[in-house]
């Protein structure tokens, strides 16, 4: 796919993936949401890619939806009357996946299902979808110039983008609902304190901040174990009982430690480092139920 949203570029096996629509705030629209699905998806499947940076291009992470398109501004056919049981028996029909499926949630799932750490640089505005997409990253840094805002009440709408599983987990359930039903606009320091950004920086600090975040997290790891990393902590804060998590830690184990695992006892042995051989795109071994 070609990119017109966003800018996809890889240095020291980091992805800088940069919103890139800075005339209009980096606006949110259908086309972004289809090109950041394809462009977690691709940085998934390439292994010269170890981590990604998620930032904006100009003053703006992400004003929100772009509300100037014609017609249903977040893409929806107002035709359907989709009901629940429809909408999980049909989810990749093109008819439900265009004109009923959230695109922002779309976007959530393709981050939530990538292999690599993922942070964001939250440079100035994130408002809307400017601020739920970054919910399924693992860590948010905020400039000092970032204002953070889940305003959907303001528009008579819901939070999307999977935002109700990820905002809770990341802040608790009453500080989730409070931001969503007061809708402010909240300071980076505000976000900061309430446990959404990890640390708040000058303008000037803010990327070189995260890609020291994104080489601590990749330098001398195992792809293959971060990824399963990434996907155990997931996926099992959300079991209802920890034997779930036994269950699929215990085959991690197994496989990590036949693996890449071999290779990293016998370089803590030798004290050097470590030369891991697994690839996140071909040696992940499934480890959750197929249902699951």
């Amino acid at each position: 796919m070609e990119y017109e949203t966003i800018r996809y570029e890889v240095s020291d096996r980091i992805l800088t993936l940069t919103l890139d629509r800075p005339d209009q705030l980096n606006a949110f629209t259908v086309r972004m949401a289809e090109e950041l699905v394809d462009a977690f998806g691709r940085a998934g499947a390439d292994d010269d890619v170890a981590a990604i940076v998620v930032t904006g291009s100009g003053r703006a992470f992400c004003a929100g939806m772009d509300l100037s398109a014609s017609g249903n501004v977040f893409g929806l056919d107002e035709s359907l009357r989709p009901t629940p049981d429809e909408l999980r028996e049909r989810l990749d029909d093109p008819e439900i996946l265009h004109g009923v499926r959230d695109t922002g949630g779309r976007v959530s799932l393709a981050i939530y299902a990538c292999t690599k750490p993922v942070i964001a640089a939250i440079n100035g505005p994130a408002v809307g979808i400017g601020a739920t997409m970054t919910l399924p990253m693992d860590v948010r840094l905020a400039s000092e110039k970032a204002r953070i805002g889940f305003v959907f009440g303001k528009l008579g709408i819901v939070p999307e983008a999977c935002s109700s599983w990820f905002l809770p987990r990341i802040v608790g359930i009453s500080r989730a609902l409070e931001w969503t039903y007061s809708a402010d606009i909240l300071s980076a320091a505000e976000a900061h304190e309430g446990g959404l950004v990890r640390q708040v920086l000058p303008p000037d600090e803010l990327l070189p901040a995260a890609y020291a975040l994104a080489a601590k997290f990749t330098t001398d790891r195992s792809p293959v174990a971060t990824a399963l990393t990434r996907q155990l902590m997931y996926r099992n804060s959300a079991q209802p009982h920890p034997l779930e998590a036994h269950l699929s830690d215990s085959l991690a184990m197994f496989y990590t430690s036949i693996g890449d695992g071999k290779e990293g006892v016998q370089a803590f042995r030798e004290k050097r480092k470590p030369h891991f051989g697994g690839r996140a795109s071909h040696d992940v071994p499934d480890v959750f139920p197929t249902a699951d």
